[in-house]
């Protein structure tokens, strides 16, 4: 998965045995790309196994 201009990412994980993983990656991934920390980003349940990620409003 490729985002790069992306403030936020939205995705379904069907693996539940790779959830944690899948979303750790991502969060580092979103966080690295916009030089912030791991904290600045949000993980929201939308869903059934959807899960969006984003920077929240105060992130530095």
């Amino acid at each position: 998965m490729t985002f790069e201009a992306a403030e936020s990412v939205t995705l379904k994980i069907w693996d539940r045995s790779t959830m944690h993983h899948t979303l750790d990656a991502l969060v580092e991934d979103l966080s690295t790309r916009h030089n912030t920390t791991k904290g600045s980003v949000a993980v929201t349940c939308s869903g059934p196994n959807t899960f969006t990620l984003s920077l929240n409003s105060g992130a530095a």
